[in-house]
């Protein structure tokens, strides 16, 4: 993708000028994540295919749509599907959303995604704030010159996942009932899932979690200077072993719809508390 800036530009005035008010904080709602779209007032809905320079989402479970409006007393700009270095797109198209939310004001990012579980604590349907990740990824966004008003060289990842925000996760958690807990979350390009072996593998390295997603998006995000939350939803266990079974893509849209309520709530709850 040449020319990264202008492009970035370009969609970005094509989005503003639909918008009612600047957002604030951008959602990435992963595979069969996209039920938070429905409590948004007032929606301006744009197809990720009318927007300038925007791949398509081709994903099962992401519907390729851009939806802003007010939600939980913010502006919010919701992207309902993401998209994949396994679809055959760049890194830097796979992170374009959030270069142009970053463009649009944004200043916060929160990331969902399904992920299989590598901590044999962890369950399916549990909801995990990632408070760091291990890139197994064959590239890397940032690669290539770097443009100074896109970020810096070199951006530290000391804090990529936000303590403040993962804080306030569990605050607002605890006092939903809704139980989450932290982990590693393990980035792989995909598409095929993983063997035994490697899932063993990611648990020994001290991954929690293994995904094909997200690992870019934090990257830019840093790199641009948002601050970001991301949040996990374990849609199959994959450690010890014999708990191993085989996994389909329904199967993780049917673990993604059945927690979806819980992670509504607690994503309405973190926005209510969230200050600029």
């Amino acid at each position: 993708m040449t020319e990264l800036y202008p492009r970035i530009q370009k969609s970005a005035e094509f989005i503003r000028r639909e918008l009612a008010a600047p957002p604030e904080v951008a959602v990435v709602l992963g595979s069969g994540l996209g039920s938070l779209a429905e409590e948004v007032e007032r929606p301006v809905v744009l197809p990720y295919e009318d927007l300038p320079n925007f791949p398509v989402s081709t994903a099962p479970g992401h519907s390729g749509r851009l939806v802003a409006g007010r939600l939980a007393g913010k502006e919010v700009l919701l992207l309902a599907g993401r998209f994949h270095y396994y679809e055959g797109y760049t890194m830097k198209q796979v992170t374009f959303p959030v270069r142009v939310a970053k463009a649009l004001g944004v200043h916060t990012l929160l990331l969902t995604n399904a992920a299989g579980g590598t901590n044999p604590d962890f369950s399916v349907g549990d909801l995990i704030a990632v408070r760091d990740h291990i890139s197994l990824m064959p590239e890397n966004p940032l690669r290539g010159p770097n443009d100074e008003r896109l970020g810096p060289r070199f951006p530290d990842m000391l804090h990529a996942y936000d303590p403040q925000l993962i804080a306030l996760a569990q605050k607002v958690g605890g006092e939903l009932g809704i139980p989450l807990k932290t982990g590693v979350y393990l980035g792989l390009p995909g598409p095929n899932l993983e063997t035994p072996a490697e899932y063993q593998f990611a648990h020994r390295i001290g991954a929690d979690l293994v995904g094909m997603s997200t690992v870019p998006e934090v990257i830019v995000a840093r790199h641009a200077g948002l601050r970001v939350l991301v949040l996990s939803l374990v849609s199959n266990k994959c450690y010890p072993p014999e708990a191993i079974r085989a996994t389909s893509v329904e199967d993780v849209l049917q673990a993604a719809a059945e927690a979806a309520p819980k992670l509504k709530r607690l994503a309405l709850g973190i926005l209510e508390r969230l200050e600029g």
